[in-house]
Protein backbone atom coordinates (compact mmCIF):
# COMPACT_ATOMS: atom_id res chain seq x y z
CA UNK A 1 0.00 0.00 0.00
CA UNK A 2 1.40 3.19 -0.79
CA UNK A 3 2.48 5.77 1.80
CA UNK A 4 1.35 8.99 2.53
CA UNK A 5 3.79 10.46 0.07
CA UNK A 6 3.14 8.40 -2.56
CA UNK A 7 6.10 5.87 -2.32
CA UNK A 8 5.87 2.11 -1.60
CA UNK A 9 5.52 0.95 2.03
CA UNK A 10 8.72 -1.04 3.56
CA UNK A 11 6.25 -4.27 3.78
CA UNK A 12 5.58 -4.13 -0.02
CA UNK A 13 8.73 -4.69 -1.15
CA UNK A 14 10.87 -8.23 -1.09
CA UNK A 15 13.36 -9.52 1.20
CA UNK A 16 15.70 -9.11 -1.80
CA UNK A 17 15.37 -5.91 -2.21
CA UNK A 18 14.82 -4.99 1.37
CA UNK A 19 18.35 -5.77 1.74
CA UNK A 20 19.30 -3.75 -1.34
CA UNK A 21 17.90 -0.79 0.37
CA UNK A 22 19.60 -1.50 3.83
CA UNK A 23 23.09 -1.80 2.22
CA UNK A 24 22.58 1.93 0.38
CA UNK A 25 21.37 3.55 3.98
CA UNK A 26 24.78 2.16 5.22
CA UNK A 27 26.76 3.66 2.37
CA UNK A 28 24.90 6.80 2.43
CA UNK A 29 25.54 6.81 6.73
CA UNK A 30 29.37 6.41 5.77
CA UNK A 31 29.57 8.81 3.19
CA UNK A 32 27.93 11.35 5.54
CA UNK A 33 30.48 10.62 8.00
CA UNK A 34 33.71 10.28 5.77
CA UNK A 35 32.81 13.93 4.66
CA UNK A 36 32.55 15.53 7.93
CA UNK A 37 34.83 17.97 9.31
CA UNK A 38 37.71 15.80 11.07
CA UNK A 39 37.76 18.91 14.12
CA UNK A 40 33.71 17.62 14.00
CA UNK A 41 34.24 14.06 14.00
CA UNK A 42 37.01 14.40 16.58
CA UNK A 43 34.10 16.78 18.75
CA UNK A 44 31.62 14.37 18.21
CA UNK A 45 34.20 11.65 19.59
CA UNK A 46 35.22 13.48 22.16
CA UNK A 47 31.62 14.06 23.28
CA UNK A 48 30.57 10.27 22.89
CA UNK A 49 33.85 8.87 24.96
CA UNK A 50 32.08 11.75 28.09
CA UNK A 51 29.00 9.98 27.45
CA UNK A 52 30.38 6.47 27.45
CA UNK A 53 32.32 7.08 30.96
CA UNK A 54 29.05 8.87 32.20
CA UNK A 55 26.75 5.33 31.31
CA UNK A 56 29.51 3.37 33.46
CA UNK A 57 29.03 5.56 36.24
CA UNK A 58 25.41 4.85 35.93
CA UNK A 59 25.81 1.63 34.85
CA UNK A 60 23.25 2.52 31.88
CA UNK A 61 23.60 1.20 28.31
CA UNK A 62 24.66 4.23 25.49
CA UNK A 63 22.16 4.15 23.90
CA UNK A 64 19.67 4.99 26.90
CA UNK A 65 19.33 8.52 25.43
CA UNK A 66 16.80 10.37 27.30
CA UNK A 67 15.23 13.46 28.23
CA UNK A 68 16.34 12.52 32.14
CA UNK A 69 19.45 10.28 31.35
CA UNK A 70 20.52 13.67 29.11
CA UNK A 71 19.82 15.97 32.18
CA UNK A 72 22.06 13.66 34.92
CA UNK A 73 24.60 14.15 32.17
CA UNK A 74 24.43 18.15 32.35
CA UNK A 75 24.66 17.99 36.21
CA UNK A 76 27.50 15.22 35.96
CA UNK A 77 29.30 17.62 33.41
CA UNK A 78 29.12 20.47 35.19
CA UNK A 79 31.57 18.96 37.87
CA UNK A 80 34.02 17.85 35.09
CA UNK A 81 37.38 20.11 35.08
CA UNK A 82 38.40 22.03 31.96
CA UNK A 83 40.70 22.74 29.61
CA UNK A 84 42.67 24.67 31.54
CA UNK A 85 44.32 23.21 34.91
CA UNK A 86 42.00 24.69 37.87
CA UNK A 87 38.76 25.42 35.61
CA UNK A 88 35.66 23.77 35.30
CA UNK A 89 34.08 22.65 32.24
CA UNK A 90 32.76 25.51 29.99
CA UNK A 91 28.66 25.53 29.60
CA UNK A 92 29.45 25.92 25.57
CA UNK A 93 31.39 22.90 25.45
CA UNK A 94 28.44 21.01 27.66
CA UNK A 95 26.00 22.42 24.96
CA UNK A 96 28.29 20.78 22.29
CA UNK A 97 28.60 17.51 24.09
CA UNK A 98 24.67 16.89 24.13
CA UNK A 99 24.80 17.89 20.72
CA UNK A 100 27.38 15.27 20.08
CA UNK A 101 25.45 12.31 21.56
CA UNK A 102 22.46 12.91 20.11
CA UNK A 103 24.38 13.04 16.91
CA UNK A 104 25.83 10.44 17.48
CA UNK A 105 23.28 8.28 18.97
CA UNK A 106 21.15 8.75 15.81
CA UNK A 107 24.40 7.87 13.14
CA UNK A 108 25.98 5.58 14.60
CA UNK A 109 23.28 3.58 16.69
CA UNK A 110 20.33 4.23 14.51
CA UNK A 111 18.17 5.69 17.53
CA UNK A 112 15.06 7.49 16.62
CA UNK A 113 15.16 10.40 18.99
CA UNK A 114 12.96 13.27 19.23
CA UNK A 115 14.30 17.05 18.25
CA UNK A 116 13.21 17.90 21.28
CA UNK A 117 15.51 15.17 23.33
CA UNK A 118 18.05 17.24 25.00
CA UNK A 119 15.45 20.29 25.58
CA UNK A 120 15.27 19.56 28.98
CA UNK A 121 18.45 19.61 29.70
CA UNK A 122 19.54 22.54 28.07
CA UNK A 123 16.83 24.50 30.67
CA UNK A 124 18.62 23.07 33.00
CA UNK A 125 22.04 23.97 31.77
CA UNK A 126 20.75 27.46 31.61
CA UNK A 127 19.16 27.59 35.02
CA UNK A 128 22.68 26.47 36.78
CA UNK A 129 24.30 29.23 34.61
CA UNK A 130 21.92 31.85 35.76
CA UNK A 131 21.91 30.63 39.08
CA UNK A 132 26.15 30.66 39.75
CA UNK A 133 26.07 34.33 38.02
CA UNK A 134 23.54 35.25 40.85
CA UNK A 135 26.17 33.63 43.66
CA UNK A 136 28.39 36.20 46.19
CA UNK A 137 31.33 33.51 44.77
CA UNK A 138 31.70 32.61 41.43
CA UNK A 139 34.33 29.80 42.38
CA UNK A 140 36.19 28.17 39.66
CA UNK A 141 36.14 29.69 36.34
CA UNK A 142 35.01 27.60 34.12
CA UNK A 143 36.44 27.14 30.55
CA UNK A 144 38.90 29.58 28.58
CA UNK A 145 36.75 32.55 27.86
CA UNK A 146 36.83 33.85 24.12
CA UNK A 147 39.48 34.13 22.45
CA UNK A 148 40.52 37.71 22.25
CA UNK A 149 39.70 40.32 19.21
CA UNK A 150 42.61 40.90 17.55
CA UNK A 151 41.65 44.19 16.17
CA UNK A 152 43.19 46.69 13.30
CA UNK A 153 45.08 48.83 15.87
CA UNK A 154 46.58 45.22 16.77
CA UNK A 155 47.25 44.53 13.48
CA UNK A 156 48.74 47.83 12.66
CA UNK A 157 51.74 46.74 15.51
CA UNK A 158 52.13 43.53 13.91
CA UNK A 159 52.98 44.87 10.23
CA UNK A 160 55.86 47.34 12.35
CA UNK A 161 57.16 43.96 13.33
CA UNK A 162 57.27 41.25 11.32
CA UNK A 163 60.29 40.21 10.58
CA UNK A 164 61.94 40.87 6.88
CA UNK A 165 62.40 37.36 5.55
CA UNK A 166 59.96 35.12 3.62
CA UNK A 167 58.49 33.74 7.14
CA UNK A 168 57.49 37.00 8.20
CA UNK A 169 55.80 37.43 4.74
CA UNK A 170 54.26 34.31 5.04
CA UNK A 171 52.78 34.87 8.30
CA UNK A 172 51.85 38.47 7.30
CA UNK A 173 49.66 37.46 4.63
CA UNK A 174 48.03 34.32 6.68
CA UNK A 175 47.26 37.16 9.18
CA UNK A 176 45.93 39.82 7.25
CA UNK A 177 44.08 37.15 5.58
CA UNK A 178 42.23 35.48 8.37
CA UNK A 179 41.48 38.80 9.25
CA UNK A 180 40.22 40.14 6.41
CA UNK A 181 38.03 37.14 5.31
CA UNK A 182 36.93 36.80 9.11
CA UNK A 183 37.92 33.11 8.39
CA UNK A 184 38.43 30.32 10.97
CA UNK A 185 41.99 28.43 10.92
CA UNK A 186 40.81 25.29 8.85
CA UNK A 187 39.48 27.97 6.11
CA UNK A 188 42.96 29.21 6.03
CA UNK A 189 44.75 26.12 6.39
CA UNK A 190 42.94 24.41 3.57
CA UNK A 191 42.66 27.53 1.01
CA UNK A 192 43.86 26.36 -2.69
CA UNK A 193 46.29 28.40 -4.52
CA UNK A 194 43.76 29.04 -7.83
CA UNK A 195 41.12 30.14 -4.88
CA UNK A 196 42.67 33.22 -4.72
CA UNK A 197 41.64 35.35 -7.94
CA UNK A 198 42.74 39.21 -8.58
CA UNK A 199 39.81 41.38 -8.48
CA UNK A 200 39.74 44.97 -9.46
CA UNK A 201 38.95 45.90 -5.94
CA UNK A 202 40.96 43.43 -4.63
CA UNK A 203 41.04 39.58 -4.13
CA UNK A 204 37.97 36.78 -4.87
CA UNK A 205 38.83 34.28 -1.63
CA UNK A 206 37.80 31.06 -2.30
CA UNK A 207 37.03 29.05 1.35
CA UNK A 208 35.51 25.53 0.09
CA UNK A 209 36.61 23.81 3.02
CA UNK A 210 34.47 25.33 5.83
CA UNK A 211 32.93 24.13 9.25
CA UNK A 212 29.39 25.95 8.13
CA UNK A 213 29.40 26.26 4.24
CA UNK A 214 31.73 27.40 1.59
CA UNK A 215 31.68 30.71 0.49
CA UNK A 216 33.64 33.23 -1.94
CA UNK A 217 34.52 36.01 0.43
CA UNK A 218 35.80 39.44 -0.96
CA UNK A 219 38.89 41.23 0.42
CA UNK A 220 39.59 45.02 -0.67
CA UNK A 221 42.52 46.98 -0.74
CA UNK A 222 43.32 47.82 2.33
CA UNK A 223 44.19 51.84 3.19
CA UNK A 224 47.19 51.48 4.61
CA UNK A 225 49.75 49.39 2.82
CA UNK A 226 51.14 47.94 5.73
CA UNK A 227 47.91 46.25 6.58
CA UNK A 228 46.88 45.42 3.05
CA UNK A 229 45.75 41.83 2.63
CA UNK A 230 45.83 41.78 -1.15
CA UNK A 231 49.90 43.51 -0.95
CA UNK A 232 50.57 41.09 1.77
CA UNK A 233 49.65 38.32 -0.67
CA UNK A 234 51.26 39.33 -4.17
CA UNK A 235 54.78 39.52 -1.49
CA UNK A 236 54.23 36.02 -0.25
CA UNK A 237 53.44 34.54 -3.25
CA UNK A 238 55.99 36.36 -4.96
CA UNK A 239 58.77 35.92 -2.77
CA UNK A 240 57.73 31.86 -2.39
CA UNK A 241 57.55 31.52 -6.39
CA UNK A 242 53.51 30.87 -6.31
CA UNK A 243 52.99 33.52 -8.70
CA UNK A 244 53.96 32.51 -11.66
CA UNK A 245 52.32 30.77 -14.61
CA UNK A 246 53.41 27.19 -13.54
CA UNK A 247 52.24 27.15 -10.45
CA UNK A 248 49.71 24.51 -9.68
CA UNK A 249 46.17 26.39 -8.70
CA UNK A 250 45.77 23.34 -6.71
CA UNK A 251 48.58 23.20 -4.20
CA UNK A 252 48.22 24.89 -1.22
CA UNK A 253 47.88 28.91 -0.76
CA UNK A 254 50.03 28.93 2.79
CA UNK A 255 52.93 26.22 2.83
CA UNK A 256 54.92 24.99 4.94
CA UNK A 257 59.00 26.16 5.18
CA UNK A 258 62.25 24.11 5.95
CA UNK A 259 63.30 24.33 9.45
CA UNK A 260 66.45 24.87 8.69
CA UNK A 261 66.65 26.41 5.25
CA UNK A 262 63.11 28.22 5.61
CA UNK A 263 62.81 27.17 1.91
CA UNK A 264 59.21 26.42 0.60
CA UNK A 265 57.71 23.30 1.13
CA UNK A 266 54.54 21.26 -0.62
CA UNK A 267 52.73 21.13 2.17
CA UNK A 268 50.27 23.06 3.70
CA UNK A 269 49.80 24.21 6.86
CA UNK A 270 46.88 22.31 9.75
CA UNK A 271 44.57 24.69 11.42
CA UNK A 272 46.79 24.19 14.51
CA UNK A 273 49.73 25.96 13.08
CA UNK A 274 47.16 28.59 11.75
CA UNK A 275 46.72 29.59 15.15
CA UNK A 276 50.16 29.27 15.70
CA UNK A 277 51.03 31.49 13.48
CA UNK A 278 48.62 34.36 14.82
CA UNK A 279 50.08 33.65 18.51
CA UNK A 280 53.51 34.65 16.58
CA UNK A 281 52.48 37.65 15.01
CA UNK A 282 51.23 38.78 18.51
CA UNK A 283 54.64 38.23 20.35
CA UNK A 284 56.21 40.19 17.24
CA UNK A 285 54.23 42.78 18.10
CA UNK A 286 54.64 42.29 21.89
CA UNK A 287 51.20 42.78 22.50
CA UNK A 288 50.16 42.83 26.09
CA UNK A 289 47.65 39.94 25.39
CA UNK A 290 48.22 35.91 23.81
CA UNK A 291 46.21 36.00 20.71
CA UNK A 292 45.38 32.56 19.63
CA UNK A 293 43.76 31.32 15.62
CA UNK A 294 40.46 32.79 16.57
CA UNK A 295 41.41 36.26 17.58
CA UNK A 296 41.29 37.53 13.80
CA UNK A 297 38.44 35.59 12.60
CA UNK A 298 36.60 37.77 15.87
CA UNK A 299 38.86 40.83 15.68
CA UNK A 300 37.99 41.25 11.69
CA UNK A 301 34.62 40.99 12.72
CA UNK A 302 34.35 43.67 15.77
CA UNK A 303 36.71 46.23 13.81
CA UNK A 304 34.24 45.77 11.03
CA UNK A 305 31.27 46.66 13.75
CA UNK A 306 33.30 50.16 15.04
CA UNK A 307 33.70 50.81 11.47
CA UNK A 308 29.87 50.95 10.46
CA UNK A 309 29.80 47.76 8.62
CA UNK A 310 25.94 46.42 8.67
CA UNK A 311 25.28 43.15 10.46
CA UNK A 312 24.46 41.10 7.35
CA UNK A 313 27.37 42.01 5.27
CA UNK A 314 29.64 40.95 8.36
CA UNK A 315 27.71 37.72 8.31
CA UNK A 316 28.65 37.52 4.70
CA UNK A 317 32.01 37.80 5.15
CA UNK A 318 32.46 35.69 7.87
CA UNK A 319 29.93 33.10 6.94
CA UNK A 320 27.97 33.29 10.02
CA UNK A 321 24.06 32.88 9.56
CA UNK A 322 22.17 36.15 10.32
CA UNK A 323 21.34 36.80 13.71
CA UNK A 324 23.92 34.51 14.93
CA UNK A 325 24.79 34.39 18.34
CA UNK A 326 28.40 33.43 18.10
CA UNK A 327 28.68 36.66 15.68
CA UNK A 328 26.12 38.78 18.35
CA UNK A 329 28.19 37.99 21.02
CA UNK A 330 31.43 39.88 19.65
CA UNK A 331 29.19 42.74 19.15
CA UNK A 332 28.39 43.17 22.58
CA UNK A 333 31.43 45.06 23.67
CA UNK A 334 30.90 47.38 20.66
CA UNK A 335 27.26 48.35 20.48
CA UNK A 336 25.37 50.81 23.25
CA UNK A 337 28.63 53.45 23.09
CA UNK A 338 27.28 55.79 20.74
CA UNK A 339 23.00 55.35 21.42
CA UNK A 340 24.03 55.17 24.74
CA UNK A 341 21.38 56.32 27.19
CA UNK A 342 23.82 58.33 29.14
CA UNK A 343 25.18 59.52 26.82
CA UNK A 344 25.47 63.31 27.78
CA UNK A 345 23.51 62.50 31.20
CA UNK A 346 26.54 62.50 33.47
Amino acid sequence: MPSAQGAPEPAAFSAEVRAKLAELEERSRQHEHNHRPDNTKDGYAADWRQWEAFCVLLQLPVTAITPGSLTAFVEWLWHQPGWKEGTLMAPTTIDRRLSGVVVTGRTRHRLTLDKTVAARARRVLKAKVKARDQQPELGPRRGRGQAPALLVDHLRQVAGAVPDSLLGLRDKAIGTMAFAAMAREHEIAFLRLGGVTAHEHGLLVDLRVSKVKPRVAKVPRGTRPSTCPVRAWHAWTKAAGLDGPDADPDSFAFRRLHPRWHTVLAPGLTPETIGDVITRLGAWAELDFRPTGHSARRGGATSAKRAGADRKAIAAQGGWTDNSTAMEGYFEEVDGWEDNAMNGVL
